[in-house]
């Protein structure tokens, strides 16, 4: 068996890099397609109150990255909290 010239080796080289960048582009081209298909229309009403400068009261709650609670259950585990405090304290 004869071992490939260096020309052979290189010219392989090329074809297995060409290759790979197309099927690289070909999924990075897929993947672009398929994530703008689930992105949802933005709607004008949901732009119309961030061009009025309009604050949202919880920001991080509103994208899903922070649980929110409501102020009447923050205030209800408060009361319970220090009146459990106040009676262990107490025993």
């Amino acid at each position: 068996m004869q071992e490939p010239s260096s020309d052979e080796r290189i010219q392989r080289v090329r074809i297995g890099l060409t290759g790979l960048a197309f099927v690289f582009l070909l999924v990075l081209l897929g993947t672009a397609i398929s994530r703008s298909s689930d992105d949802p229309a933005p709607t004008s009403t949901n732009m119309s109150g961030l061009a009025a400068g309009a604050e949202p009261e919880e920001p991080l709650a509103e994208l899903g990255v922070a649980p929110g609670q409501s102020t009447t259950d923050n205030a209800a585990e408060r009361g319970a909290s220090e009146g459990g405090a106040a009676a262990t304290t107490t025993k």
